[in-house]
């Protein structure tokens, strides 16, 4: 062996594995990602995408000239960046280990990639069923023994290269049967896999909290060598609600002493690894044995102070979505102040079992990198053209609602910006306060940030306490009361923080950090926004004991006592709970059980524009009804009769409601004041008799017959608001106790922001007691039909069992 064999094979191997299920890093991607590891202090690269079809399910085809090009110069980028190739190949699925045939198609593509260049190589067997075909079974001893025979045979036929690695079926402490020390497959592979070959693990779990030096130990002395550890602390394939920021942590330096190496499969979106790969070069460098100081000694919090400084930086370059540039020298933006010179002396991706949890598609992709710059500028002008006509809209005079927080949207005015937060278009900066809590939100698959950890404490005291601030609650003390509504004030304020942050990521200058970040920010603003506007309804609106509907008591048994990581525990993997912070939050709401409400993709085109959802107020209604006005005339595609009272829409689609359940009741405004609205009923039966008693005379009052000078428009929705108000049958309001209608949902390009919006009534009326509830809509309305059956409504009744055009929607809460 030459000395710079045996110097490669003595080299602790520390770097990156990119070995995920979903869309392969493009070329630009890993190029820029192998300048950060040769800034960063690390040495080796393993290719193993899971969804290269030539990695795994097609690994008995050879690839094609364009391809073998591609994987050319990607090796000798990684080389000249001082980086360790290694190329991986599943062939587990179906290979047939005693077939001379699949023999030789498996070293056929390995030489192939061995005469591109590549020196080193790995054999990962993980994910696999256990069984073997019956030739399997009449030619081998056991299962580990055909996969230790072939990998020696695949080993000494490549030359026995300094690095080899192979992943065993059993990778883990929790996959050994019965144990790691007592398993026999683990065993068969500590004795006949050629010494030399270095075995893959990935600790006591697939995504393992820390790694012990004791379990280390053990599975050494079993594998009779010290191994490798494929670390999943980062991977986030299993759910696609979470990423995580954080810093490398768990992984005490002095575990070298006990490892061949350790290579981190990180997140699948690339531009969310900054800080997990700077924070283990930082790992990597303080754990070397040269450095006794303890002043050197690892520290996560230093390491991820040190990461955010740098990255900080890099967020604010112009870079357009995939690192695509058209000048090379832009492709990598890598701040030199901190830079490192290299020491020369249920779930698949991760290594599971379980099937592969698919991401949603967020922007049109082709089969290598997110789409260049110029559809997504023109989409954007779309929405800044649609901005500017709804800016130009007549406006009311702005009031600010009583209790309402300063700087919060104004109601009213449509013409009109919030004052305080401001609009958030054009191409801004993230401040350094923006991006600690980025990360805070999305911290570790164990372990909250700060700002989570405050996000879900705060949550569940205001839930647990909201009986201080119920509607008819008489004897709570007075510091009680102020108590929660100044902890409610701070949540509200970090709400807004949140979707204040979602604002800066679309309309920042760094595209590439948009198309990798957005699908997790804006579920976290969506969930903000329904948190936000249901801990100011609690105030004055949730039922206490007394009410006769059901008790906040009795409907708050959704408000589940465990979070996350208390039901994860230490031993369990993070896939137990799925959807981090955002997950969480669902299930301490009173729907949080309803996935489908929270679950949908974004869209397609990102908006900055800043949202916020809120209770109705009295000095509402004026916006309101001339918005209502504005949508019935579109829809009905005519001009006002100059003669009809101005008030008559209004008072037809949402004057009962505001009038008679203002509770249920929830606003949409953006930047330019109230946008939309969702109306809600408690309790049908007992709305109907009041609209009976008190609104319908006051209506006739108001629009009193003038002979034959009454408009015959206003007259006949004078007629329907009578109509309205018609008898429901007593089989689905046994069922579908409540209401809510639609007449002033939004039309807007993030349709999400609706479903938000309907969510937080839906949220209302469930904290209030009611079981369910139902919406009429026209058979011709069929994207409103569309959107309802999304949100999990179906169709319960036909409009003719009430002598009535519609359909009835309804769904169990």
């Amino acid at each position: 062996m030459t000395e710079s064999s045996m110097e490669e094979k003595n080299r602790f191997i520390c770097g990156v594995v990119e070995g995920f299920y979903g869309r392969p890093w493009s070329m630009d991607q890993r190029k820029v990602l192998f300048q950060w590891m040769q800034c960063w202090g690390l040495n080796t690269y393993l290719y193993g995408p899971k969804d290269d079809l030539k990695h795994r399910l097609l690994w008995r085809e050879v690839y094609s000239p364009e391809e073998e090009g591609q994987l050319r110069t990607l090796i000798v980028e990684a080389q000249s960046r001082g980086l360790q190739f290694v190329y991986a190949l599943s062939p587990g699925q179906d290979i047939v280990f005693s077939s001379s045939c699949d023999l030789t198609l498996l070293k056929r593509k390995l030489r192939q990639v061995s005469d591109l260049g590549c020196q080193a190589f790995a054999i990962l067997f993980d994910d696999i069923d256990h069984s073997m075909c019956q030739a399997d079974s009449e030619a081998f001893a056991s299962f580990a023994h055909a996969q230790v025979t072939v990998t020696n045979e695949i080993y000494r036929f490549l030359g026995e290269p300094p690095v080899f690695l192979f992943c065993p079926t059993e990778y883990c402490g929790s996959l050994c049967t019965p144990s790691v020390s007592k398993s026999p497959y683990l065993q068969t592979v500590g004795e006949d896999l050629l010494p030399n070959i270095t075995v893959i693990w990935t600790g006591s779990k697939v995504i393992s909290r820390k790694l012990s030096v004791d379990c280390l130990a053990e599975v050494e002395s079993v594998l009779q060598r010290p191994p490798l550890i494929w670390d999943n602390l980062h991977a986030n394939d299993y759910d696609s609600r979470r990423l995580f920021l954080g810093p490398f942590k768990g992984r005490e330096p002095q575990l070298r002493r006990h490892l061949r190496g350790l290579l981190l499969n990180p997140n699948c979106e690339f531009e969310a690894n900054y800080i997990p790969l700077h924070t283990l070069g930082n790992w990597y460098r303080t754990g070397k044995e040269e450095m006794k100081d303890e002043e050197c000694e690892y520290c996560p919090e230093r390491a991820l102070s040190a990461a955010l400084h740098d990255w900080m930086e890099e967020l604010n370059q112009p870079l357009q979505a995939g690192r695509q540039s058209s000048r090379t020298d832009q492709r990598a933006t890598v701040p030199p102040s901190r830079c490192k010179t290299p020491d020369r002396s249920d779930c698949p991706s991760t290594f599971r079992g379980t099937s592969a949890v698919a991401k949603l598609p967020v922007f049109p992709l082709n089969s290598s990198s997110p789409p260049s710059s110029p559809t997504m500028v023109k989409k954007e002008k779309e929405g800044q053209d649609e901005d500017k006509k709804r800016s130009n809209q007549p406006s009311q005079p702005s009031q600010q609602p009583p209790g309402s927080r300063p700087g919060a949207p104004v109601v009213g005015g449509r013409g009109q910006r919030a004052q305080g937060r401001g609009h958030c278009g054009g191409k801004g900066m993230l401040s350094e306060s923006q991006v600690r809590l980025l990360v805070g939100l999305h911290y570790l698959p164990h372990e909250h940030g700060p700002s989570a950890q405050k996000v879900l404490q705060d949550l569940t005291w205001l839930k647990t306490n909201c009986h201080l601030v119920s509607a008819n609650s008489k004897k709570t003390q007075p510091q009680k009361v102020d108590e929660w509504r100044g902890r409610a004030s701070r949540f509200l304020s970090l709400c807004e923080d949140i979707a204040q942050l979602h604002c800066s990521v679309v309309g920042g200058a760094n595209r590439a950090v948009l198309y990798d970040l957005y699908p997790y920010v804006w579920d976290l603003r969506n969930t903000a926004l329904l948190a936000k506007a249901f801990i100011c309804w609690l105030d004055g609106r949730v039922l206490s004991d007394s009410s006769t509907l059901g008790s906040w008591r009795n409907c708050f048994h959704w408000c589940g006592k465990t979070t996350g990581p208390d039901l994860l525990g230490v031993d369990s993997e993070p896939w137990v709970f799925k959807g981090g912070v955002s997950g969480e939050v669902q299930m301490l709401l009173p729907i949080g059980s309803c996935s489908e409400l929270f679950t949908h993709p974004p869209p397609l085109f990102p908006t900055s524009r800043l949202y916020n959802i809120r209770p109705y107020y009295s000095k509402d209604k004026v916006e309101l009804y001339r918005m209502v006005r504005q949508f019935h005339l579109r829809t009905q595609g005519g001009q006002e009769s100059s003669t009809a009272h101005p008030d008559v829409i209004g008072d037809r689609c949402l004057g009962p409601c505001l009038a008679l359940s203002p509770e249920y009741s929830f606003i949409l405004e953006d930047e330019l004041g109230v946008c939309g609205c969702v109306l809600g009923i408690l309790d049908v039966r007992s709305f109907a008799k009041r609209c009976q008693a008190s609104w319908i005379p006051a209506m006739r009052d108001k629009y009193p017959p003038k002979g034959n000078n009454t408009p015959p428009k206003t007259q006949d929705l004078i007629q329907l608001m009578e109509e309205d108000q018609g008898e429901y049958p007593d089989s689905l309001l046994y069922h579908f106790p409540s209401q809510l209608r639609l007449d002033a949902l939004p039309e807007l390009v993030d349709i999400s922001v609706s479903r938000t919006l309907l969510t937080t009534l839906l949220t209302a009326l469930k904290a209030n007691g009611s079981q369910g509830v139902f919406c009429e809509v026209q058979p011709t309305d069929r994207q409103r039909l569309e959107f309802l059956t999304k949100l999990g409504f179906l169709e319960i009744l036909r409009g003719e069992a009430r002598s009535r055009e519609g359909v009835v929607l309804g769904r169990l809460l």
